[in-house]
């Protein structure tokens, strides 16, 4: 066990800077965010694994969120009793971090990565990742982050690829990895291709382009098409009709001349159009648009190419001929521009309409996406998404809020295959080999291939890497020593909760449950919970291109951690965003400031009032020397640790991990818990049974140090209640609380458990008849104006049996609320106040001596009077069907709320009056 710290320096205010790092460094020395494979022979094990961010990021208020989340969760699991891990690590992100690097040496040198040569630019990113990579991950610790730091993982490192490979080469065997040459996603400023994910719909108000097509025998007949990218046409190769459209099946099988390009292409039928949608005829450009593709494999149309990797107009495949000399070279948007010039001048182009539509977008650099028609390599996703359908369906996963349930199964049901291969040199290099001597079939391996098996000729290795996202995907098991079959892969997998945030649920977390059944068997968690987002007061994502950012760093330097800490989690509605204002950190952080500062004030004046000296343990205090009030306390924190428990749990599915009805959208309510937890330490121990017991602590004897006791107790457990939030102040001063304990740490001592009610003491709730009593007092005081300070004469009634045992209560009464209160079984005759408490309890107040009646009486008619001129002219309005017809519902209901708002008002005014007698 181990000894309180002294009191003697404990300063007057809670210094952040001089705390934190001290506790974090102690529980790191100490090995508390430690966890053990062997230990969960004994306790069960609860897993987190940190969503990984990139190896070159920092800190942001996104990150802050989202850590202090996951770490709430780790340290409450820890002090439960549970053997607590959470992994941290970092993620390789190749598209980015090969843009920073690019821009780097563009800066540095004056070069581009081809000037480099791959594995000189390899070396170079992974020199950069090894001097800047990681930072924030120090950055989590300045915020109390409680992960398993030794167990740092990196999505590049050699066990994380080697799961990479194993993974490709599986997929492979299994029949789910495939090469495929279709229209793809592609980004001509990163130069790679992408998955559907990662190329964004943006909302955008472009043009509309109609153009006629003549007939290639009959100028003088034409046929419409409409477009909104007019520079993809010289790729046209068909114009595709319905095959039950009236209009056109005369000239099916005939043929068009395609404008500029001057090729014959051939009008075919296929259902893929829509007679009712413009003109009932659709341009075909398989080679620059998925489902045009599609109709030109069905038809077996040719597939020119006609823009390039870089988005330049060009003859790049099979385009012989298509490409006039004044069109190639440009750019595409620059194409366009000249594009419709020159059909404006031919008179090809009919109109143009405004058109909103949505264009996707790279993820990354924001450039619009080109479609594009590549060989690419492809993950068969349909057996995949079965498998994660199945889990969440059985109730083995749940999602929380379960509004995105409906998300996650409508993508999973209309899943298209998975592009993984990226046109990058960062990254995992795709496992496969080529031997151009024999030809033979591509060679997937799990070790580096030197010769060709065939015929021992020179192979050459694939030049893609993977999607990023191929690594993460295998993140909850690749982290624990997947393919190997490791002690901490049988403890701690599946994991247990994956907190993240909805932007992210198809890029990783749908990938992650379709790769733990596949590869594994097993949901990867129970749960995913997903947070909202910070953003700004106009609503806006906080972000560094719209300089609304706020740096976490910067408010734990000015705040602390724990005010961060504090201001998101009880800020934070399951799914609802956090609104901060980048241009005002005080108001924004003044929640968690102001309760951080209340919380050490109360536990300044509470430590100094029980002193060093040891206190008995509560469990050594005889139940019959308790006092009411102390009953009362111990009933509150009861209450106070269900409904934290309450608002956090069920922490995994009670059975067979499989979620029932009932429990399915129970738990994670965080901002509920804190303030359960919070209620209970400022609004019931410091405000009431502190102030109650404070003649108790003055005096001598048994008495006193059955309070300090209490009081010791109560707080010991509020502020274990508090540390899963604010860890660094309870610590600070849980160490000086004089009760002997079996851990060093706050952070380790346990979960506080609630007493069965059958196990609590009766007299609990006299004293919230004092409470009840006292906050009546009060209220009288402020209706009637009474200062503070001036001592006023009241009444306690009581039933008859109750009136002797209430004698020495309401002296405490008394001393709360500054007043002389009698216990009586009869209320005292003449104008009072009266309020009912409860169970036969109520207070009198006479009014007599307290105010000038008079006067009294004369203010509350006239304010009665002009009140009620008021309600009859809003009662006319709402009467009027004008009015509630013509005026918006939201300004009707709320003139009747305020009509309800002030009969009530009117109907305590006259009840005051009739108090204060004729």
């Amino acid at each position: 066990m181990t000894a309180p710290t002294p009191l003697d320096d404990l300063p007057a205010t809670f210094d952040p800077a001089a705390t934190e790092r001290h506790w974090h460094d102690r529980w790191t020395e100490h090995g508390v965010f430690v966890a053990n494979a062997a230990r969960t022979a004994e306790r069960p094990p609860f897993t987190i694994v940190i969503p990984p961010p990139n190896v070159t990021a920092v800190l942001h208020m996104g990150h802050g969120l989202n850590n202090s989340v996951q770490d709430v969760l780790v340290r409450w699991r820890r002090m439960a009793g549970d053997e607590a891990l959470w992994v941290p690590g970092t993620d390789h992100a190749g598209i980015a971090t090969q843009n920073v690097v690019e821009k780097l040496i563009a800066r540095e040198d004056g070069r581009t990565r081809f000037d480099l040569g791959r594995d000189a630019f390899v070396a170079r990113t992974a020199q950069f990742v090894e001097e800047t990579g990681g930072v924030i991950l120090q950055q989590l610790q300045a915020i109390g982050a409680s992960a398993d730091f030794s167990r740092t993982a990196y999505t590049l490192s050699p066990a994380l690829s080697r799961a990479v490979r194993e993974t490709f080469v599986r997929l492979h065997e299994d029949g789910l990895v495939y090469r495929g040459h279709r229209v793809i996603h592609w980004c001509t400023r990163c130069g790679t291709s992408l998955s559907d994910e990662e190329a964004e719909f943006t909302d955008t108000a472009g043009k509309l382009y109609h153009l006629r097509y003549p007939l290639a025998d009959d100028p003088s007949r034409g046929i419409t098409v409409a477009t909104t990218r007019p520079e993809t046409m010289l790729g046209d190769v068909a114009v595709a009709v319905h095959p039950d459209d009236e209009r056109y099946r005369g000239l099916i099988g005939t043929e068009l001349l395609l404008p500029l390009a001057n090729v014959r292409i051939p009008i075919v039928a296929d259902t893929y159009t829509d007679p009712a949608f413009g003109s009932g005829a659709v341009k075909i450009t398989p080679a620059h648009d998925a489902n045009d593709f599609e109709v030109g494999k069905r038809h077996a149309l040719a597939m020119p190419v006609v823009i390039d990797a870089e988005g330049i107009v060009r003859e790049v495949l099979h385009a012989d001929g298509r490409v006039p000399a004044e069109l190639a070279g440009l750019d595409r948007f620059a194409a366009r521009t000249r594009i419709v010039e020159l059909l404006q001048a031919s008179g090809v182009l009919q109109k143009i309409d405004s058109h909103d539509h949505s264009v996707r977008h790279c993820y990354r650099c924001d450039t619009v996406v080109e479609p594009r028609l590549s060989d690419q390599w492809f993950v068969r996703m349909q057996p995949l998404a079965d498998k994660a359908l199945a889990v969440l369906r059985s109730g083995e996963l749940r999602i929380l809020p379960d509004r995105w349930e409906a998300v996650y199964v409508n993508w999973l049901e209309g899943i298209r295959d998975w592009n993984i291969s990226r046109q990058l040199w960062w990254g995992h290099r795709i496992p496969v080999w080529y031997c151009d001597t024999c030809g033979s079939e591509p060679i997937v391996s799990r070790t580096d291939v030197s010769a060709c098996p065939a015929c021992g000729g020179a192979v050459r290795q694939d030049e893609d890497v993977l999607d990023t996202w191929f690594s993460s995907w295998l993140w909850p098991f690749s982290t624990l020593g997947w393919p190997d079959d490791t002690p901490d892969l049988r403890a701690f997998y599946p994991t247990d909760v994956l907190v993240t945030a909805p932007e992210i649920l198809f890029f990783w977390v749908a990938r992650m449950v379709m790769s733990g059944c596949w590869f594994m068997g097993q949901t990867p968690f129970h749960t995913v919970y997903l947070h909202g987002t910070v953003r700004d007061m106009q609503h806006r994502k906080m972000s560094k291109s719209l300089g609304n950012g706020i740096d976490p760093l910067d408010v734990v330097r000015d705040y602390g951690a724990d005010a961060l800490r504090w201001t998101v989690i009880a800020g934070l509605g399951l799914g609802v965003d956090v609104m901060l204002d980048p241009n005002d950190l005080d108001k924004s952080f003044a929640p968690g400031r102001n309760f951080c500062t209340k919380l050490w004030n109360i536990g300044r004046f509470l430590l100094s009032r029980v002193g060093t000296t040891p206190v008995t343990p509560l469990a050594e205090i005889a139940p019959e020397r308790l006092t009411a009030a102390d009953r009362w306390i111990l009933d509150r924190l009861d209450e106070a640790v269900r409904d934290c428990d309450a608002a956090l749990g069920p922490a995994r599915p009670a059975a067979d991990r499989t979620w029932s009805a009932t429990e399915r959208p129970r738990g994670l309510r965080l901002a509920e818990y804190a303030e359960a937890a919070r209620r209970f330490v400022w609004n019931e121990l410091a405000d009431w049974y502190l102030e109650s017991v404070k003649p108790r602590l003055a005096a001598e004897g048994d008495d006193r140090e059955v309070a300090r006791t209490v009081l010791a107790h109560a707080f010991d457990n509020a502020l274990r209640l508090l540390h899963p939030v604010i860890p660094f102040i309870t610590e600070e001063l849980w160490q000086r609380i004089p009760l002997p304990r079996p851990t060093p740490f706050c952070a380790t001592a346990p979960w506080p458990v609630a007493r069965e009610v059958s196990a609590q003491l009766a007299g609990g709730d006299d004293f919230e008849i004092v409470r009840l009593s006292v906050t009546a007092l009060r209220q009288v005081r402020a209706d009637y104006g009474v200062p503070p300070g001036q001592f006023v004469e009241a009444t306690l009634v009581a039933p008859a049996a109750r009136v002797a045992e209430f004698a020495s209560l309401v002296a405490i009464a008394g001393v709360l609320s500054r007043s002389h209160m009698r216990v009586d079984g009869a209320a005292p005759s003449g104008a009072a106040a009266q309020s009912l408490l409860r169970d036969g309890f109520d207070l009198v107040v006479p009014l007599a001596g307290m105010v000038d009646l008079d006067k009294e009486r004369r203010k509350l008619e006239t304010e009665a009077e002009q009140l009620h001129g008021q309600l009859i002219a809003l009662e006319g309005r709402l009467a009027n069907e004008k009015f509630t017809a013509k005026a918006p519902p939201q300004v009707v209901a709320a003139e009747r709320a305020k009509a309800e708002e002030w009969r009530a008002r009117h109907a305590q005014l006259l009840e005051r009056i009739a108090r204060l007698g004729a």
